[in-house]
């Protein structure tokens, strides 16, 4: 198992004024940390690997999609642009060193629309994602689709619609990623949800129903740790977690009011709740 934090708690652009804080990430015990990768910026994606790779810190990246980089979209230029842009943020994985690019990038987050899904558009993203899995498989990384509660994201919002879609695509590159805190909005039963995705589920999230540190809210704890270790789930439990620090990124969360006493807090007692669950249930 490994454990991680999402550097999203602290800012969407990671870099050298970040160095301090990459050392304390170490030094709580975390084996890596999530990297948002949301725009063209080469440099220093290299620089921040490299100091990665200095500390002995290992990442993933989160990548989301646009209005114009929508891969459902109606236009085929449209959905040209979102192949290109989610094979450039597979170029940034290379860059930054990370083997794995999760994120909500089947449609934008927030794009809703009155209605759900139709079947033209689910069509549409099979079959982009069909022609952008392969490239992930020549860079050697992996892709998670990350689905999102109904409040953030009308394209797919369940383990069991996500599933779907992944085996549609039908490649060995493109898999699952499982949000607890999305979960707990649209899932009626964790365990089934969990049991659903299968071995599918390529990465976990660790978020609480309210954003704060994992194991003071009200997600079924028990039963996402027991089934995830049932499935013989062995990859990333990579906290994810947000404050009101960053106005840009508090507003795009909805995040109003601070519920932890600062981010050391939530990542210390956050790591130490994840591991006393392993401990519990993968022994």
């Amino acid at each position: 198992m490994k454990y991680g934090i999402n550097l999203l708690l602290w800012g969407a652009n990671i870099g050298p004024e970040h160095d301090k804080l990459l050392e304390q990430i170490k030094s709580w015990g975390f084996d890596g940390v999530e990297v948002p990768t949301f725009g063209p910026d080469e440099p220093r994606y290299r620089k921040l690997g490299s100091r990665l790779r200095e500390l002995g810190l290992e990442c993933t990246t989160c990548v989301i999609v646009s209005k114009e980089t929508n891969p459902l979209d109606p236009s085929a230029k449209v959905r040209e642009a979102a192949m290109d842009h989610l094979k450039r943020m597979i170029d940034h994985n290379v860059m930054v060193g990370s083997p794995l690019m999760m994120g909500p990038y089947s449609s934008p987050v927030g794009g809703l629309v009155g209605r759900g899904r139709t079947d033209d558009e689910w069509k549409r993203a099979v079959e982009v994602f069909q022609k952008v899995a392969p490239y992930a498989q020549q860079a050697k990384v992996k892709l998670a689709l990350e689905y999102l509660n109904r409040f953030e994201h009308y394209f797919i919002n369940d383990t069991e619609s996500a599933s779907r879609f992944v085996d549609e695509v039908n490649h060995p590159s493109f898999q699952l990623h499982y949000d607890t805190f999305h979960a707990n909005i649209e899932e009626k039963k964790i365990p089934a949800a969990i049991r659903a995705g299968g071995q599918r589920i390529m990465h976990v999230h660790i978020s609480e129903n309210d954003r704060s540190t994992p194991g003071e809210g009200h997600v079924d704890w028990e039963g996402t740790f027991q089934t995830l270790a049932e499935i013989k789930y062995d990859g990333w439990l990579m906290i994810e977690a947000f404050g009101c620090a960053l106005p840009e990124i508090a507003g795009a969360t909805c995040i109003w009011r601070n519920m932890f006493p600062d981010e050391k807090y939530l990542a210390q007692n956050g790591l130490a709740f994840i591991k006393k669950n392993v401990k519990r249930f993968w022994a």
